[in-house]
């Protein structure tokens, strides 16, 4: 370790309190303006405690990956979040993290994630043909933003759950998994109302609600485990998986990882193709060229997992969406030991905040930040990115598990939807990010969808 210690830009708790409201609002607008006028690491004291704040790619890869055994989840996410959605592999740490982790990863191979796409394939066709069309005959006004939450949340669940539970039982889950995210939320942001939440039953209701959310998810794996049939979905994944021992989760296990499967699978895609189809809309040129590309590789065929290849520019949409609106917008950790970095201190108990947005929208690393250009992920350009400074699924060894599946659906949404509809933005909206446990559309984004002409 270096003995000289570097000075870091310091906010003080009083100008933390002087913008409160403005933090609690949006603390990626807050975050960012603190770290432009530094060069990537400052300190803060926020209500929650003592913040280092950081969008430097190496500061973030140390955290992430070169030193990561000294690292353990935040406060937040080891107490809030895993009282919300238990012990999986997003909350769980340390030998049971990596247990758990080791026994699951080989489950997402070719084949499932073959059986995957089909599953879909499928729901993304009925979903255009029962909604989309609908629309595009109507000339309805619709909110993008609620819609790929709908389509998410049916791909995620099929292809989770399978074709056996009932519609009403999946939407009751979702709604409790959807409350009990934004109610994390509020305690982070707004801890002073602690009190309040416990005397007006916030916390029970809450509490009851993911008992019953729970519940239904259990009928679902304990009816899958009576059932002789083979099924080539995430939750016959995680049944089939097997330690080393050769014994298998047990029903609680089952129910922590399937939440977190769900949760992860479904907000985090849903936002970020919301924001794929506003930039397409206000990027004309963008968006035609897009439909040439799956012309040219698809014709009058759907997508395939044997075609993502041939997909090549929906990906590179994709990711350069990713960049601008990373659905993961902030990683934060705690060191376990007292840890330094370049001179930098970072003192145990200190809360780390890897500022993803921060540092995709850097203009140290990225060459016109605020704009949107695909051409940032050919395969040749992806080449001269700076380790860590493209990180919507994290970094280091826990990259999320998902993230092919979670590429792929969104290939597959993209490809499949602009070959049949345009998109116009609605004037006279305001259109801004809600950075919350993911970066959604703060007031939805209202659109007019129509047929594209052959």
């Amino acid at each position: 370790m270096s003995e000289t210690k570097a000075a870091i830009p310091h906010v003080p708790f009083i100008k933390v309190l002087a913008n409160l409201n403005s933090f609690a609002r949006n603390p990626a607008t807050f975050f960012k303006g603190v770290l432009d006028e530094t060069d990537g690491v400052a300190t803060l004291n926020a209500p929650s405690g003592s913040i280092l704040l950081t969008d430097r790619p190496e500061l973030m890869q140390h955290v992430l990956q070169k030193n990561n055994k000294n690292y353990t989840k935040s406060y937040v996410v080891r107490h809030l979040v895993k009282e919300q959605v238990g012990n999986g592999l997003l909350t769980s740490e340390g030998e049971y993290w990596l247990k758990q982790r080791r026994a699951i990863q080989p489950g997402f191979h070719r084949k499932r994630l073959e059986g995957i796409s089909q599953i879909m394939v499928q729901e993304i066709n009925t979903y255009l043909d029962e909604v989309f069309d609908v629309y595009a005959e109507t000339g309805e006004e619709i909110d993008i933003a609620k819609e790929m939450t709908q389509l998410a949340f049916k791909i995620v669940s099929k292809s989770l759950f399978g074709e056996e539970p009932e519609e009403d039982k999946l939407e009751l889950i979702e709604k409790i998994v959807s409350d009990g995210q934004q109610f994390v939320v509020d305690q982070v942001r707004k801890p002073m109302l602690k009190p309040w939440f416990f005397l007006s039953g916030k916390y029970k209701e809450n509490k009851k609600m993911k008992a019953t959310g729970d519940a239904l998810i259990m009928e679902i794996i304990s009816a899958r485990q009576q059932s002789k049939e083979e099924h080539n979905d995430l939750l016959d994944m995680l049944i089939q998986t097997k330690y080393e021992d050769g014994s298998g989760m047990s029903d609680q296990q089952l129910l922590e990882e399937a939440i977190i499967l769900y949760v992860a699978g479904h907000e985090t895609s849903a936002n970020a193709m919301s924001w794929m189809w506003y930039l397409l809309a206000t990027h004309p040129e963008i968006d035609a060229k897009v439909f040439q590309s799956v012309q040219h590789s698809l014709g009058n065929e759907h997508p395939s997992f044997e075609k993502l290849r041939e997909l090549g520019y929906c990906l590179q949409v994709v990711e350069e969406t990713m960049r601008l609106y990373p659905p993961a917008w902030v990683v934060d950790r705690e060191p376990l030991a007292d840890d330094e970095f370049e001179g930098i201190p970072i003192k145990k108990g200190t809360d780390v905040l890897c500022f993803i947005y921060g540092v995709h929208h850097s203009k140290r690393y990225w060459n016109e930040p605020e704009k949107f250009d695909p051409e940032r992920f050919t395969p040749e350009n992806k080449k001269n990115h700076k380790p860590f400074s493209y990180m919507p699924f994290g970094g280091g060894p826990r990259l999320c598990i998902g993230n092919n599946f979670a590429l792929m659906e969104m290939q597959f949404v993209l490809a499949m939807m602009i070959k049949r509809y345009r998109f116009q933005v609605v004037e006279n909206q305001t259109i801004d990010i809600n950075p919350l446990i993911t970066l959604r559309p703060r007031y939805g984004i209202k659109m007019v969808v129509s047929k594209r002409n052959p």
